[in-house]
């Protein structure tokens, strides 16, 4: 059975879809959830789903000796980000190359790259006019959503849409394909 690690910062909502969606597999199981901020209310979901959980800091993920060890220990052999705010170490991406992806909340290569997340991409979709924006599923470069693109699904827009109303279309699209697009990177 594969083991997986979610990478988190903050409210950990597809974290625990992902967690919730692998509890019901034969093939993976969620078996870290890893953090970047100790405040982050995705630790208080894991907690509850009896996933173990950690905080690794932008210091303490340099640190390559001490989160490999860490991810062995869990038998983790890929790697989902969600809402992960660091960039991975180079380390990181080359020791899971092809098992380590990322979504993002636009449709790549539009609105991707540093500073380009959450509210954000909402905000610059909404004041560019686009008619559709979507999901970006990607496999985890050294290059901020610059990885291969594994899967894509967009929503339209109406001239009424908000940049709220627009993450909610998004996290929609997120909730439905983010766990069935990682089991089929898992096969």
């Amino acid at each position: 059975m594969r083991g997986i690690a979610v990478f988190v910062s903050g409210g950990g909502s597809n974290c625990e879809n992902i967690i919730r969606y692998f509890s019901r597999s034969d093939k993976a199981r969620v078996r870290l959830v890893v953090s970047s901020r100790a405040d982050a209310f995705a630790l208080v979901r894991a907690e509850r789903l009896g996933v173990p959980h950690v905080v690794l800091t932008r210091e303490s993920l340099a640190d390559e000796q001490n989160t490999m060890s860490l991810l062995r220990q869990y038998s983790i052999d890929f790697i989902a980000l969600a809402g992960f705010l660091l960039m991975v170490p180079k380390y990181l991406s080359d020791a899971f190359k092809g098992n380590i992806v990322n979504i993002h909340p636009a449709l790549l290569p539009k609105y991707g790259g540093r500073g380009m997340y959450g509210r954000h991409v909402h905000e610059a979709v909404k004041a560019n006019g686009e008619r559709e924006t979507g999901i970006t599923i990607h496999h985890v470069s050294e290059v901020c959503d610059g990885g291969a693109i594994v899967f894509q699904a967009s929503v339209c827009l109406a001239d009424a849409d908000t940049p709220e109303t627009i993450a909610l279309k998004v996290h929609q699209l997120e909730m439905e394909h983010y766990p069935r697009v990682i089991e089929s990177l898992l096969e």
